[in-house]
Parts: structure tokens; C-alpha cells; sequence
């Protein structure tokens, strides 16, 4: 801090608690809209299908293509972010998602259009979680932080039930391919007006409170990224394997559903959007959780662990669609309410934009992969069982990883990820 600031801090009250839940509102909201533009083609694969011709390849481009860029861009985004601030930053990448969205809706139906969209959209999407994920580590640190990731988790995900629910709110929209996309337009410009009612509020909070403002760096530093510690990587490899054996599977869920097991559009919708319920409702109860008792690495053991059965169930038995869709509720509101304020608590601050933007480049790798691998191997075996062995692969794999991390974090070497309230206190 400057010594300015300092002489600020110590005229000026720390800012009211309601202030940084509203922030986290805003924020939140931003994610929600983009969220939205993500899963707006599941439920809308059957109808490319059968108005464009699109082939399950086709669509597993249209959804693995938004990872492509972050592959290098998100790092840079993280960088970028810790150089030049989270509001100009964050306002830039809302805006990249919500053209991306507007290419794709207004393509004429042109499959390489349309993935230029995409990939627009993809550009800023990753980007600008990490904007907002860097936000709320750097006004929850120390507070309620997991509570906090859990709460912007449950909104966010609102987006992605309203998108696979559309079938049913707006089935009136889905006779024509375009009119769906047309509603994920209007849901980025939430986001962007979203980003615009945080950038002003955190001005007025630099202006008016004594805030905790975080030096910028001088300079991107791409060294920056081999300091970082070994329990940093077990989450980063826990990470990309567990949402790759999640969202490619939402890729081609609701259309599984409906060839395998009969399902209308609407009930294949409903289904995959159980993942979503279940995270907005224990993703805030797993992050106090955490918060209060610790153990977030055997948390995220347990949560891995329920993953690995749950897509060969739906392959090779007739047992009710809601049971393996419950469990994969459960873990995919369990590690992601852990695993991302996990990294806020092991990073140093002013790296925490590098650190998430790192972790989201090797998940998007992981995502642009799998979504591209089991389009494929679906048309080349023309079914689903082989994709769905490897889903539970990887299943297998994040277990594997939470292990080492927990067996990392109890060792001399540990960074406080199993301690709690409970154990402070």
C-alpha cells in the first residue's frame, strides 16, 4: 500500500458486511448469464441435428471449441488480471462472451460460424470466472470463504438449470434452432451489466472504506507459474479430471437420455439439470461445512470417490435415472465448493489471478479434449458405452489425485487445507 493509503486506512471503517455480500451477488450474477451461453446446446443438440444436419462430432465442436483458446488465453487472462485489476479486466471478458453468444445465434446455421462464436465466447468465459473467482478470494479471505464459493456456485449454476430447463420454460422457442441462442444473447448482457454494477461498487469501496486493496504486479511473469507448490498441482490434476467426466457428459446427456432411455427432450432436461439443484443447495451447506470443520482434502476424497460408479449404472442398468444423477449432484456440489477456495488459502494473494488462471488452462485443456473424444468415439462406435467407460475412467483418476493431496496436506508439508473454525478455536 501506498502511504496514502495507509493514511486512509487508518480515517476510514472497513467496509459493512451486507457490501461484500452484494458483491457477491453482482458477481455471481455476471456467472449466471455466462453459465447460461454454456449449456445452451445440450438442449438444443437434437434439434441442430435435425434442422442443420449437425453429427455428434458437429456439436461436441460447437461445446469443446469454447475450451480451445483457454488452453493458452485463461493463463494469460489470470496474468493479465493480477497486472491490470479485476473490473477493467472482468468487464472486457463479459463483454467477449456476450459477442461470442451473438455470433453464434445470428450465424445463419453455418457450422464454422457458429464455432467462431463459440470460441469468441470461450475466449472470455474462462477468463471471466477467473476474474470473478480472484474477486471473491480477495473480499472473503479470511471470512467466509468457502461459504462464500458456495454461494456463487449456487447462483451461477442457475444459469446452467435454467439453460437445460429451457425445453420446458421456452419450449415454444425450440421449432426453430436459432431462437434458444437468442435468449443466451440476452443472459450475457446480464452478465455485462452485472460486471458494470461491481466495477462501480468496488470504486466506491476503494473511495470510501478502508479496503484492502492488492498491489498490482509490474509485469506478467510467465516464471511464476513453477513456484507454485505441490498440493496446488494434485487440485489443478483433480480438477481437470473431474469436470472432464462432468461437462462432457452434459454435452451429450440430454440426447443420451432420450436414444438410451426414452426419455422426452423436457424429461432428458430435467435430469441433467438435477446436478444443478442438487449444487445450488449443498454447495453453500458443503462450504460451511469446510469452513467450519476442515478436512477439505478428504472432502474432496469422498466426493471423487461417489463420482467413479455412477455413468456405468447408467449403462449397464435399468436402476432409476435419478439415483446416479443424485449422486453426481453430490459431488459436483461438494469439490467444486472446496476445491477453488482450497487454492485461495495455499497461494499467496497477489498470485491468485496467476494461480486460477493456470488452473482453469489445464481444465480447459481437459474439457476442449474430452469433448472432442467423446463425440468421436460416440460416432465411431455408434452408441455410448465406450465414452461412458471413459467417463468413469477419469472418475477413477480424480480419486486417485484428492488421495495424494490429502495425503500431502497431512504431512509436514501440509498448507492448512484440513484446518477449520472448529480447530482454530
Amino acid at each position: 500500500m501506498t502511504e496514502s493509503n495507509i493514511i486512509n486506512a487508518g480515517t476510514k471503517q472497513s467496509p459493512p458486511s451486507y457490501f461484500r455480500w452484494a458483491i457477491l451477488v453482482f458477481v455471481s450474477l455476471a456467472m449466471f448469464g455466462n453459465y447460461y451461453i454454456y449449456d445452451s446446446i445440450s438442449p438444443l443438440a437434437d434439434v441442430l441435428s435435425k434442422q442443420l444436419g449437425f453429427t455428434d462430432s458437429d456439436i461436441g465442436l460447437l461445446v469443446g471449441i469454447y475450451s480451445v483458446p483457454n488452453i493458452f488465453m485463461v493463463l494469460i487472462g489470470g496474468m493479465i488480471i493480477d497486472r491490470f485489476g479485476t473490473r477493467v479486466s472482468t468487464f472486457v471478458f463479459a463483454f467477449l462472451c456476450m459477442l461470442g453468444a451473438f455470433i453464434t445465434a445470428f450465424s445463419g446455421g453455418d457450422l464454422f460460424t457458429m464455432a467462431a462464436g463459440r470460441l469468441i465466447f470461450g475466449l472470455g468465459a474462462e477468463s471471466m470466472i477467473v476474474g470473478i473467482t480472484t474477486v471473491i478470494g480477495r473480499w472473503f479471505k479470511g471470512k467466509e470463504l468457502s461459504f462464500a464459493f458456495g454461494l456463487n456456485l449456487t447462483i451461477a449454476r442457475l444459469g446452467s438449470f435454467a439453460a437445460f430447463n429451457s425445453p420446458t420454460w421456452a419450449a415454444q422457442f425450440y421449432d426453430n434452432w436459432q431462437a434458444p441462442l437468442i435468449i443466451a444473447v440476452l443472459f450475457g448482457a446480464i452478465s455485462v451489466a452485472s460486471v458494470i454494477i461491481y466495477w462501480g461498487m468496488d470504486v466506491h469501496a476503494e473511495k470510501t472504506y478502508s479496503f484492502h486493496k492488492v498491489p498490482k504486479q509490474d509485469k506478467i511473469n510467465f516464471k511464476e507459474i513453477f513456484s507454485f507448490n505441490k498440493s496446488f498441482w494434485y487440485i489443478v490434476l483433480l480438477c481437470v479430471t473431474f469436470y472432464s467426466a462432468i461437462f462432457p457428459f452434459e454435452t451429450f446427456a440430454v440426447k443420451f437420455f432420450m436414444e438410451v432411455h426414452s426419455t422426452t427432450r423436457a424429461e432428458g432436461g430435467f435430469l441433467i439439470s438435477m446436478i444443478k439443484i442438487f449444487a445450488m443447495i449443498f454447495s453453500p451447506l458443503f462450504g460451511l461445512l469446510s469452513d467450519y470443520i476442515g478436512n477439505r482434502s478428504l472432502l474432496m476424497v469422498f466426493g471423487s470417490f461417489l463420482l467413479i460408479p455412477v455413468y456405468l449404472t447408467m449403462t449397464y442398468t435399468h436402476i432409476s435415472l435419478y439415483i446416479p444423477m443424485a449422486m453426481m449432484g453430490i459431488s459436483f456440489s461438494l469439490i467444486p465448493a472446496v476445491m477453488w477456495p482450497s487454492v485461495a488459502i495455499i497461494i499467496d494473494e497477489k498470485k491468485l489471478g496467476t494461480a486460477y488462471g493456470l488452473m482453469s488452462m489445464v481444465q480447459n485443456i481437459g474439457l476442449a479434449g474430452f469433448n472432442f473424444l467423446i463425440g468421436w468415439a460416440n460416432d465411431f462406435s455408434g452408441g455410448y458405452t465406450l465414452g461412458m467407460w471413459i467417463f468413469s475412467t477419469l472418475g477413477f483418476f480424480g480419486l486417485l489425485f484428492a488421495y495424494l493431496l490429502r495425503r500431502n496436506e497431512l504431512s509436514p508439508q501440509g498448507h492448512g487445507l484440513e484446518v477449520g473454525i472448529k480447530r482454530k478455536s
